[in-house]
């Protein structure tokens, strides 16, 4: 029994190992889907409504996006965000922008550009987006009040898996294990049963092992 217990250990420790190390990565790519799907009919919008000058600074910034010069994003960014803070391109161009400094570990000015997307943006789905960013930053930096008050917002429903999933990180990193085991449920019962995601989830249930 104690070499089971001992092989459980080592398997729930290689799993925290995992996500601790690739779970930012996993999340701030699926939330980039989704920003991606769900501003497709904001950005036709804007296109037709804002001047060429917003369209043409957007697109600029979309180019340095795909260098992954960080400063060449943050000037490109900042100048949509300061001419048309009013705009989705600006949200847009924060919340991608954040995206690259989180992984160039530029961490602080990633935090301002998610609280700059939380505090401006006319879509609810991209606030959504970024309070999910920066709290996963604020759970890495202990924050986990911080990270709790962000995950404690009003949300759509179709955001409820990925608010739920990360609650249960910051309760586990907390060492609260019961309610990380529940919150984990629930984020497993919300997310779609075709996602790879939930798969992750499972993971993560399953190194906490049974309820006592």
């Amino acid at each position: 029994m104690a070499a089971l217990d001992l092989q459980e250990q080592e398997q729930i420790e290689g799993i925290k190992a995992w996500w601790k190390d690739n779970g930012n990565f996993v999340l701030g790519a699926l939330l980039v889907v989704v920003v991606a799907m769900g501003g497709w009919r904001g950005w036709q919008y804007y296109q037709n409504k804002q001047s060429a000058e917003a369209a043409t600074l957007y697109a600029e910034f979309t180019k340095q996006l795909e260098s992954n010069d960080a400063k060449r994003v943050n000037d490109a960014a900042a100048a949509v965000m300061e001419k048309f803070s009013g705009t989705a391109y600006a949200s847009r161009a924060a919340l991608m922008a954040a995206q690259v400094n989180e992984f160039g570990k530029d961490v602080a000015r990633a935090k301002t550009q998610l609280q700059w997307v939380i505090d401006h943006a006319g879509e609810a789905m991209l606030k959504d987006v970024a309070r999910l960013r920066l709290a996963a930053i604020l759970m890495d930096e202990n924050a986990y009040d911080d990270a709790m008050k962000l995950l404690n917002a009003a949300h759509p429903d179709s955001f409820n898996g990925l608010y739920a999933d990360l609650k249960g990180d910051v309760l586990s990193a907390q060492g609260k294990t019961d309610e990380a085991r529940t919150a984990y449920k629930l984020a497993f019962e919300k997310t779609d049963e075709k996602s790879m995601y939930r798969n992750l989830i499972q993971m993560k249930m399953d190194a906490l092992g049974a309820a006592k």
